[in-house]
């Protein structure tokens, strides 16, 4: 003897409810992740600068952790006993007149900054390995250019800092693992 039809659809439709409300939950295709599983926490000293401006390390920085803290699932420490830590360094930081009004007052500058970044393992070991850069210990380098137009307001710091932005930006896509 079964159950009544009306039972047998109420349990039919509450598996089927359940199943829709975990949806594709525990469904997995491909890479688990895109970041390094063996890698919680990351220690992000502040960046060195061979620039003359003032503060640049020490924004990249801010912004780099910012970065971390937003799009990957690493926690950064205070701590140089961390998973891994990632150190950085500006090398180029340089500005360049793009336009000049009649009186040959600069209209359109564009500073340049360009960053080596080293990402090492809890051992020292690097994490990211390019070819193109395998004769140096420098895992990448990056670099970003920012346009500074004073007639609109802006100032070199604020081209610096959406120079920087971008620059953090980048440096964090980089520690995705390659499919």
């Amino acid at each position: 003897m079964g159950f009544p039809l009306d039972r047998r659809m109420t349990w039919f439709a509450a598996a089927i409810s359940l199943v829709l409300a975990s949806g594709c939950a525990g469904l997995r295709v491909g890479q688990p992740s895109l970041y390094r599983p063996g890698i919680r926490t990351i220690y992000v000293p502040v960046f060195e600068s061979d620039s003359f401006r003032q503060n640049l390390g020490e924004r990249l920085t801010e912004a780099v952790v910012r970065e971390i803290e937003l799009k990957t699932p690493y926690k950064v420490v205070h701590s140089p006993s961390a998973d891994s830590v990632l150190r950085g360094r500006i090398v180029t930081e340089n500005k360049r007149v793009l336009a000049e009004d009649a009186f040959d007052q600069p209209r359109n500058i564009a500073t340049d900054l360009e960053v080596e970044v080293n990402w090492y393992d809890r051992q020292g070991g690097l994490i990211l390995r390019n070819a193109t850069f395998a004769y140096s210990p420098v895992a990448f380098s990056v670099g970003q250019t920012g346009n500074l137009i004073p007639e609109s307001g802006q100032s070199i710091a604020t081209t610096h800092q959406q120079a920087l932005s971008q620059l953090a930006k980048q440096i964090v896509e980089q520690m995705e693992i390659v499919w």
